[in-house]
């Protein structure tokens, strides 16, 4: 683990890619993946909303409920995932 700057949070050195969340990695494959990197001490976490049509956060969601608040996430937002303005 690592500070994060001079805030005090502590992140891992290496990240957690859910992008093949809701695709490759069906949500059971992503909860095995999710399960063995905090195992090993992962707690930073990338996704972004254009990850299989936001399957993957949506799991991702299911997955850090109740254990949030120890995470550190990373997201990006740029392509439209809809008709609307936002």
């Amino acid at each position: 683990m690592k500070f994060l700057g001079k805030t005090g949070v502590k992140v891992s050195r290496v990240a957690l890619g859910a992008m093949s969340f809701g695709g490759d990695a069906d949500e059971a494959t992503a909860a095995s993946i999710y399960r063995a990197a905090r195992e090993a001490g992962v707690n930073f976490v990338d996704t972004a909303d254009v990850y299989n049509e936001g399957r993957s956060e949506e799991i991702l969601g299911r997955l850090i409920r109740g254990e949030r608040d120890q995470l550190v996430l990373a997201s990006k937002a740029y392509f439209p995932m809809g008709g609307g303005p936002n």
